[in-house]
């Protein structure tokens, strides 16, 4: 194994793009495990660097990839390499896969859909206590120990309704941490019929029409789908005529992907008083919000990505009750080991099949039912 100070060039195996600091670590622990059961090659040769697949590229273009590589969101395989035989066999290394759902019809695709459910939901749990506890207002008012003009907060109880929208395993669990929270918990999800089969009484869903009527907290768990033609394309799904139709003081979270629920359309409502408090894990275009933000550029941005500056600014002045993380939600301590160990599970499973396929791979769904 090299890491990215002592590259030589050429004949990997495989390569992991964009591991940095303990989960690079974890990646390297992982396979030598694996090597040790028996389970992938003694002589692997891999190589783990901290940059995309394209700016590793660039710094390296005679190097040659391999048949296997893993990323994660801001790593674009280049179309040359997809081309190419043999059948090449990608592992995002995150639990979202929009990035590569168009790649599936010419690559083995796969994520890692399990590593960081219980983290991301929690997630979703914490920014729900934070808004319905009006934690920002409650903190400014200690400065001077107001409490005479504080705002009550919305207690949670069985009185309140949540809606997990996107019931896959992140969903699940978010659903399952705001019932034992006390509240009164349902579910949208174009698998509805199909899922009903699995949990039985234990999930009620509902329609979209009927969730936007009866919600006080809506949780996006929704899997980001940019296929057009897809029955599970959802690209601004929460628009702004849907989400006017709220009760007045909606909790909106959205710990998968922001493109689900434009900024601007958030922000506007949030100012109109629809929106009572908003917590996001997530944005929209990433990469140019977080060049945003560490550059200063705001008057170079999209519409979304200024929405989303000004909901980071209320964020970090505390003068909204508004709460914001960079992508973070997977974070956790046991996330972090279990992703390397998931990745690796997925390389093996490669080889296994003869580096023709995982035993798990895009597309996950078919046809609705």
């Amino acid at each position: 194994m090299l890491f990215r100070s002592n590259i030589m060039l050429h004949n990997y195996d495989v390569i992991h793009f964009e591991a940095l600091g303990e989960e690079a670590h974890h990646l390297r622990e992982e396979t030598e495990a694996a090597q040790a059961k028996g389970l992938l090659p003694r002589d692997l040769r891999y190589l783990i660097v901290p940059d995309a697949l394209q700016d590793f590229l660039a710094q390296h273009p005679d190097e040659t990839l391999p048949p296997l590589i893993t990323i994660k969101t801001h790593s674009v395989p280049p179309q040359d390499y997809l081309a190419s035989d043999p059948k090449k066999s990608i592992i995002t290394r995150s639990a979202g896969y929009d990035h590569l759902e168009s790649l599936a019809d010419v690559s083995n695709i796969t994520s890692l859909r399990n590593y960081c459910v219980n983290a991301v939901a929690q997630t979703a749990i914490k920014f729900l206590y934070a808004t319905a506890g009006l934690l920002n207002q409650y903190t400014v008012n200690t400065a001077t120990f107001e409490r005479n003009k504080t705002d009550s907060f919305m207690e949670l109880a069985a009185n309140r309704v949540v809606t997990v929208f996107g019931l896959g395993n992140i969903g699940k669990r978010a659903f399952d941490l705001a019932r034992a929270n006390g509240l009164t918990v349902q579910a949208v999800d174009i698998r509805a019929r199909e899922l009903s089969q699995r949990y039985g009484d234990d999930v009620k869903f509902v329609t979209k029409d009927e969730a936007i009527e009866t919600s006080d907290v809506i949780i996006n768990a929704m899997n980001l789908t940019r296929i057009k033609g897809s029955p599970y394309y959802n690209e601004n799904y929460f628009s702004y005529d849907y989400l006017s139709r709220a009760k007045k003081g909606l909790i909106f979270i959205n710990v998968t992907r922001g493109e689900i629920a434009p900024e601007p359309v958030l922000l506007k409502l949030y100012d109109q008083g629809v929106l009572g408090g908003i917590g996001l894990d997530v944005f929209s275009n990433e990469h140019d919000f977080s060049l945003a933000v560490q550059k200063g550029q705001v008057e170079t941005v999209n519409n979304r990505v200024a929405a989303a500056l000004v909901l980071l600014q209320m964020a970090e002045s505390r003068m909204g009750n508004i709460y914001v993380q960079p992508h973070q939600g997977f974070n956790s301590d046991l996330a972090v080991e279990s992703k390397a160990a998931d990745t690796i599970s997925h390389m093996i499973s490669w080889y296994q099949n003869g580096k023709k396929r995982f035993d798990e791979q895009l597309p996950y769904y078919q046809d609705v039912i």
